[in-house]
């Protein structure tokens, strides 16, 4: 028989082995729980990355017309000066992001100083600098969950393929380059600076909606007085009634902007629809109400390059009620007001109401398409089956019919809109 002295022993020893088990279980599980922990951080990173990438619009000019999304080779035309081409950033060792560190992407972004020198400003690095390092940081670890896609940028043209206006970029950037710190303005509303950081940061809207100055900036002193992107008439953002969203009630602003189209201002097309499609329409309602509040108290300007003109001829407009009949009156109606879909309403749409028809000339050489919640908006393009006499005739009859506007087009501006287009 064992004696005592054995079964305190036998006891020591369950004990010691039940302590034993019992630290292995709490280790593994804390083990577990930290990485579960890991897991949950990494992901909310991902999340975040992934909707501050969409504020951003860096798919837009980083996708090639009918490319790769994220691989770059979009061609940005600077004239005179030349043209640049936007770079792949999916995790592509050889062409894209794949052997850049987290550091060297959050300096290009916030700095505009990559690996090849200093970048140009067709990268709004100038305006991402609002953007926090954790908010680079962020986008990093997104854009590192992209597939990777071999595809080589083409190489810029012009003064932009010599390696020393990289080194030029030097003295831009003390002008126009971004500052160290971009503090709230605590004189202001929550909403008005979350706002302001969403327009002038990730957003950049004011590098297609201000005039450019001589040294190729967007222009302060005509902050969102609208300017001339891609052929496209980007318009006037300011306060100012007749010229810009002053006129404009704020639930239209919130719906034009989560959906690409309100009633009595028309649809979003050109560059505008993509920013919409690829980039506001993820916004959540309360960003775009705070991108609301921020416009609401930009200075008035009046709208760039407007001149008075005089309407089209007679001969003009009723050739280009024939040609409307027979190509447009199908989706638009006779009246504009669109059949089954309100996209298709150009009734009420600044495009028709512009004297100068420009953004509706674009429209019909390169239709349009925007990305809504329920599938794409499209109308298609125009230009290959109709000459610059038709596109301007049907312009005409537009501008006086449907929107009624005091002005015309010519088939000169036609031939260049043509020209423009890419």
């Amino acid at each position: 028989m064992n004696g005592p002295r054995e079964t305190n022993d036998h006891r020591r020893r369950l004990c010691g082995v039940g302590r034993l088990c019992t630290a292995a279980v709490v280790f593994v599980l804390s083990f577990c729980s930290a990485n579960f922990a890991r897991a949950d951080t990494h992901a909310d990173l991902v999340a975040r990355g992934e909707y501050l990438t969409r504020a951003a619009d860096c798919e837009v000019c980083h996708t090639a017309k009918g490319g790769v999304p994220f691989a770059g080779g979009l061609k940005f035309d600077i004239a005179p000066f030349g043209a640049i081409y936007s770079g792949n950033i999916t995790p592509d060792r050889d062409s894209g992001l794949g052997g850049w560190s987290e550091a060297t992407f959050v300096r290009a972004v916030r700095e505009g100083k990559g690996p090849e020198g200093r970048l140009y400003p067709a990268m709004p690095y100038q305006d991402y600098g609002r953007m926090s390092v954790e908010d680079a940081q962020a986008i990093w670890a997104y854009l590192k969950t992209l597939p990777p896609a071999r595809s080589l940028r083409p190489e810029n043209t012009g003064v932009f393929a010599y390696g020393i206006v990289r080194s030029a970029m030097i003295g831009w950037n003390l002008l126009y380059g971004p500052r160290s710190d971009y503090p709230d303005d605590h004189g202001r509303s929550g909403a008005w600076n979350r706002g302001r950081f969403l327009v002038l940061g990730l957003g950049h809207c004011q590098e297609c909606h201000s005039p450019r100055n001589w040294m190729m900036a967007a222009s302060d002193g005509r902050a969102f007085a609208g300017n001339v992107t891609d052929g496209w008439l980007a318009y006037n953002l300011s306060s100012d009634r007749s010229d810009g969203l002053g006129a404009w009630t704020d639930a239209e602003l919130i719906e034009y902007l989560s959906t690409g189209h309100t009633q009595n201002h028309g649809s979003a097309a050109g560059p505008m629809g993509s920013v919409v499609g690829h980039s506001l329409r993820f916004l959540t309602q309360d960003d775009i109400r705070a991108m609301v509040t921020y416009l609401r108290n930009v200075p008035p300007q009046s709208q760039t390059g407007v001149v008075e003109r005089a309407a089209a001829d007679r001969a003009s407009i009723d050739r280009g009620a024939r040609l409307y009949q027979g190509a447009c009156i199908g989706c638009h109606l006779e009246s504009g007001d669109g059949r089954n879909t309100h996209f298709g309403d150009i009734h009420r749409s600044h495009t028709a109401r512009a004297s100068d028809g420009r953004n509706l000339v674009q429209a019909m050489i390169e239709g349009t398409s925007l990305e809504t919640q329920t599938g794409a908006a499209s109308m298609p393009e125009f230009g290959h089956g109709y000459d610059d006499r038709d596109i301007a005739d049907i312009a005409n009859y537009v501008l006086a019919s449907i929107g009624h506007a005091q002005g015309h087009v010519d088939v000169t501006e036609v031939t260049k809109a043509r020209d423009s287009s890419h």
